[in-house]
């Protein structure tokens, strides 16, 4: 085995010989192997764990394990404690969901702060064998059925290679006990019924059924690349852009739910979601979808698409005295300087908001403003005004207001630029 995962990681430059290795270890099997096995590879590593408190006094047991087995061999290893129920229920996830978030976030903060090349974990064939049932059991794609990848940002699979027998024979080759994790023998979660369940009889049908799914799962992943070169060019055809869709074309090609899918569900929309959507394609504008990362909004003939982190972006607002107008654009306005006598604020549009637009004498309320802008709702939600005394200066990126124009009189100018602004009407 130890000859085959030396050959799987060099075949996929899952690590390099110099370098820090983060491996996750919760004491079960295939963890105990994975760090033994690339401790004895000559790999620097340095073992992850974590404490979810689940399990009572045995998840105290698995901690203790797993430090006595780092100190036995040397290693240094770093343990963490989680909430995970009080995690689950503050974000309305499942328990196995709120420990994998909490996991991985972790995972990346001590990656960063040990400088380590990458985070290996101990996912094996047979792990492979039950991701593919599971994601085929749920109407997956393609990418589904390509399974789990040997790399996938910095998490490696040093181990898919090889069965879980292969592994047991490893431990026992090398005397290294290891603890069984009591949920997994649990049936009430879908996972472990088809590691239980179904996977046992399906290798009384095909002994090598594990073996087979993982080539099947890495035929899939070789052929992806050339699967998403064609779906990116018909998206292209069909009115996907990186942030938007254009619906009617969308609808006159009749492309199929495949091309929706490929662009949503990596933004964190699931299937349920992305049916909905397709559904209601088009009718009245103004509907929102949301992903933990993401939102969607049907607009007038098209989607438009959202990051929440982007989208939480403010404008920076620079001020300079300035001797005349210069540049002149959506991002800059000017202003009689001697009519601001005190600080201006920055804030969201609020109902009744009203201002006199630039070249015009009598004011207008700024939701009709924006509406005949024919701004989305997007754009209204991340639209700002800038404030001088509770009076409006500044629809900003749109108009000034006409109160503290540069006028013939005037003697000083500010110059108002924007610095970062995201609203789309940029």
């Amino acid at each position: 085995m130890k000859q085959t995962v030396e050959a799987f990681i060099k075949q996929h430059q899952l690590l390099a010989p110099d370098g820090t290795v983060l491996v996750a270890i919760s004491g079960g099997a295939d963890s105990v192997a994975l760090l033994h096995l690339l401790h004895s590879l000559g790999y620097k590593v340095s073992a992850l764990h974590c404490n979810f408190h689940l399990r009572g006094a045995e998840s105290d047991d698995d901690q203790l394990f797993v430090e006595k087995l780092c100190h036995e061999l040397d290693v240094k290893i770093e343990t963490t404690h989680f909430n995970t129920m009080s995690y689950a229920k503050n974000n309305g996830i499942s328990i196995e969901m709120a420990a994998r978030d909490l996991r991985y976030s972790w995972f990346e903060e001590q990656l960063t702060a040990q400088q380590a090349q990458a985070i290996a974990v101990g996912h094996h064939m047979d792990d492979q064998a039950e991701t593919i049932l599971l994601n085929l059991l749920r109407g997956t794609g393609l990418r589904g059925m390509a399974g789990m990848h040997p790399r996938q940002n910095h998490i490696v699979r040093p181990l898919l290679c090889v069965s879980r027998k292969a592994i047991e024979e490893y431990l026992h080759q090398h005397r290294l006990s290891y603890v069984t994790d009591s949920s997994n023998l649990q049936h009430d979660v879908l996972r472990n019924r088809i590691r239980l369940e179904v996977m046992p009889l399906l290798t009384s049908l095909q002994p090598s059924a594990p073996q087979t799914l993982a080539r099947a799962a890495q035929n899939v992943g070789q052929a992806l690349p050339y699967y998403m070169n064609g779906v990116r060019e018909a998206m292209h055809l069909a009115g996907f852009r990186q942030d938007r869709l254009y619906t009617e074309a969308y609808q006159k090609d009749k492309c199929p739910m495949t091309l929706l899918h490929e662009w949503l569900h990596p933004c964190g929309f699931n299937s349920s979601q992305i049916r909905d959507i397709r559904q209601h394609l088009t009718g009245q504008p103004g509907k929102i979808w949301e992903s933990k990362t993401h939102r969607l909004l049907r607009d007038r003939g098209q989607l438009l698409l959202v990051d929440k982190q982007h989208y939480t972006d403010e404008p920076v607002i620079e001020m300079n005295e300035t001797s005349g107008i210069g540049p002149t654009g959506a991002g800059y306005a000017y202003v009689d300087a001697d009519l601001i006598t005190s600080p201006l604020v920055i804030r969201k549009v609020q109902p009744g908001d009203w201002f006199v637009p630039f070249g015009m004498k009598g004011r207008k309320l700024v939701s009709d403003f924006l509406t005949d802008q024919k701004l989305t709702r997007f754009q209204k939600e991340r639209q700002r005004v800038l404030c001088h005394n509770g009076d409006i200066v500044w629809l900003v990126g749109l108009r000034a207001d006409n109160r503290f124009r540069v006028s013939a009189q005037t003697k000083r100018i500010i110059q108002l630029k924007i610095n970062s602004h995201n609203n789309e009407h940029d």
